[in-house]
């Protein structure tokens, strides 16, 4: 049996931090996988409860220098960012008011020995206060053996502060004149700043899963034995009678029993004209009700609701790795202690060239300062949930980093017939009969619960007819229906493909043609797929003949028709070992091989529970065109991510050796690191404007 927690981690600023934690994790008895998130300072363990507690997962993140608790509610981890957001923002506008008094008083500080006191009791607050934080991680992660960005900015201040004590306390033993105070408290200012306008883009990251939790409205009115009561949501029974009126949210998901209304699912679908609901259709909890009202029974409560499963895919999205984040870690693992050589190197080089020893510490300071890999840490991961929360807008939920990624490489994108690109239940296309004779085939048709029988009285409703009740009825198996309607012998059946007819005592009287229309959008949609160079084929169970008339309308070239599951999986596993990437997009539980088969399989949201669990993306919205947008995105979020690790390891490649050569001084040098983060975070919110 495996459980998974979630676990809030204090602390963490860059991929060595992140992966330092993921290795403590990963080294306790019991744990299966732990996925670690920078962006959302959350650690995901899939763990073995017979070898392992909580408490001691808790314990070994907190053994490596980092805070750790259990998750809580959404408000409360909101409260935490703000709170956290705010702290930070402080710390830097102190640090920076306070750099630039040092900045001020080091122009006297070689005169005067007293200013020298000044800017060292300065740069104790700065350090004890602002900076606590980061010695503490980099002394852990010391005595754990390793080394993370705390460590570079640790040894970068302590070295200035270091050699501004002696300076300022014996400067005839050590012969040293400079101080460098000024140096330590920018460089923790400027580290302070970058990580409060992170933290600020950070909470902006995850706003689209805040919204999500945030639209359960927290009381249902619960009616029983005729007495209306407000109860809180968690109190909520399955098979409750719910009533909603116009303008209130829907607190849980459920089937309406009676009444009807027009619901706003764009929250939720990403759909902006309300969906028209009457008895016996489907409510999701947080939507909004327009109209009328209605009453409705509590079907998907707590975990198993639509909103809880979108919440949990999107965290599972979140805190997934991308496989370009993966490289990230690996040269992030080999990062620090490669800067600390070259940083001892470059001190070495500047002392045989003949350098001031204030020279060459002050370069080697510079070099620790700018190489910080804060930049690397957060360059894929803040393009993952960036594009993920945007998807989720679109009315796509993308289930992690890998299937993002992946998306960008697909060539060819499989569609499912029914259900998928056309509503999956027939309706009346075409209709050449009178009211009177309608009125009657829709008697004939009011007992049976054929499909073609509800399309048939739908139209009727929509003609203002009111069907009266058959005195007999009986279904002819694979013929239609004969009833006897006041007094007349009603005949309702297929005549051949599409069409049926209706006869009134042995006489036809009018004919309907029922099909299980496309989808709106269709067309639009593999226009689309063209446009983005994709090759498009329909996959279907149902006869050649309806595929390719199906196929025609929709614009698709290549027909699969009448084939069964494994058909469908054998059709896949064929475009894939032709070097295809296939997308494959279905609703049933017939299309949860293919879909599982697929590189990438899209569930239509509307489809059944084990369709969208066998699929890597969910399609809220039942339009195919969120494949193409899927698409899109993931072609966006490869192009910024490719961006980020250029800027982030571009500028390592260009600032180490200007530092290395003396070009920059350890205050300009953390002000470039801190902006280094900067640009990689906003530059991933380019994103949310897709």
């Amino acid at each position: 049996m495996t459980e998974t927690i979630h676990i809030h981690v204090g602390g963490m600023s860059c991929a060595a931090c992140q992966a330092h934690v993921r290795r403590a994790l990963e080294q306790t008895p019991g744990v299966k996988e732990a996925v670690v998130n920078l962006m959302t300072a959350e650690a995901c363990v899939a763990f073995d409860p017979k070898t392992t507690q909580t408490e001691s997962l808790l314990e070994a993140i907190r053994d490596t220098g980092y805070d750790a608790q259990v998750e809580t509610s959404a408000e409360d981890r909101e409260a935490e960012q703000t709170a956290e957001a705010r702290d930070l923002a402080v710390k830097a506008i102190v640090s920076l008011s306070l750099g630039g008094i040092a900045m001020a008083l080091s122009m006297f500080a070689m005169r005067h020995a007293a200013v020298r006191y000044v800017l060292l009791a300065i740069t104790i607050f700065v350090m004890a206060w602002a900076g606590r934080r980061i010695y503490v991680s980099a002394w852990s992660a010391l005595r754990h053996g390793s080394s993370d960005m705390n460590t570079l900015v640790a040894l970068g201040t302590i070295a200035a502060f270091s050699y501004s004590v002696a300076a300022t306390i014996a400067p005839r033993v050590t012969h040293l004149n400079d101080v460098y105070y000024e140096s330590a408290v920018w460089i923790l200012a400027f580290v302070m700043s970058g990580r409060a306008l992170e933290a600020r883009a950070k909470r902006q990251t995850t706003s689209a899963l805040r919204e999500l939790t945030k639209l359960q409205p927290p009381v249902a009115r619960v009616s029983k034995n005729g007495r209306e009561t407000d109860v809180p949501v968690s109190s909520v029974e399955h098979g409750d009678l719910i009533v909603v009126r116009p303008g209130e949210k829907i607190p849980v998901d459920g089937e309406i029993a009676d009444g009807s209304s027009y619901v706003d699912e764009s929250m939720i679908t990403g759909e902006p004209s309300p969906v028209e609901k009457r008895a016996g259709d489907t409510v999701i909890g947080g939507t909004v009700n327009t109209t009328g009202s209605f009453r409705y029974r509590a079907t998907s409560l707590g975990e198993a609701s639509m909103l809880a499963r979108i919440v949990n895919l999107m965290r599972q999205a979140q805190a997934s790795r991308a496989p370009t984040e993966r490289l990230a870690d690996r040269i992030s693992a080999v990062f620090v202690p490669v800067v600390v050589a070259l940083a001892l190197a470059t001190f070495a080089g500047w002392m045989l060239a003949g350098a001031a020893l204030t020279k060459a510490g002050a370069t080697a300071i510079s070099v620790l300062i700018i190489a910080c890999p804060c930049a690397m840490g957060l360059a894929v991961p803040t393009a993952v949930m960036v594009a993920t929360g945007r998807a989720a807008k679109l009315g796509l939920l993308i289930k992690g980093g890998e299937v993002l990624e992946l998306l960008r490489r697909i060539d060819t994108v499989v569609l499912d017939k029914t259900g998928t690109i056309t509503e999956g239940r027939p309706r009346v296309v075409a209709a050449s009969i009178d009211d009177a004779a309608l009125r009657l085939a829709a008697a004939a048709e009011r007992r049976s619960e054929h499909p073609i029988a509800q399309s048939v009285l739908e139209l009727a409703k929509a003609r203002g007819i009111d069907a009266p009740e058959p005195s007999e009825f009986r279904a002819i198996a694979g013929r239609g229906v004969e009833a006897l309607v006041e007094g007349h012998r009603v005949r309702v059946g297929r005549a051949g493909g599409d069409d049926v007819v209706v006869s009134v005592d042995e006489k036809v009287v009018g004919s309907l043609s029922v099909a299980d229309p496309l989808r709106a959008g269709v067309e639009n949609a593999t226009a689309e797929f063209r446009r983005l160079g994709l090759d498009c084929v329909l996959l279907t169970g149902d006869r050649q003949e309806t595929a390719k008339r199906i196929a025609q309308q929709a614009g698709i070239e290549r027909i699969v028709a009448g084939v069964l599951p494994d058909g469908k999986v054998a059709e896949i596993r064929r475009l894939q070992k032709q070097g295809r990437v296939v997308a494959m997009a279905g609703d049933g539980i017939n299309d949860a091989p293919a879909l599982a088969q697929a590189d990438v399989g899209f569930a239509m949201g509307s489809g059944t529970g084990i369709a969208i669990e066998a699929g890597d993306v969910t399609l809220l919205h039942p339009d195919v065109a969120g494949v193409a947008k899927a698409i899109r995105l993931s072609r966006a979020a490869a192009r910024v991510m490719r961006e980020n690790l250029f800027w982030a390891l571009g500028y390592n490649v260009i600032a180490i050796p200007a530092a290395a050569l003396g070009f920059l001084n350890p205050v300009i040098a953390s002000a470039a690191m801190a902006m280094s983060s900067v640009t990689v975070v906003f530059n991933s919110l380019r994103l949310r404007r897709m």
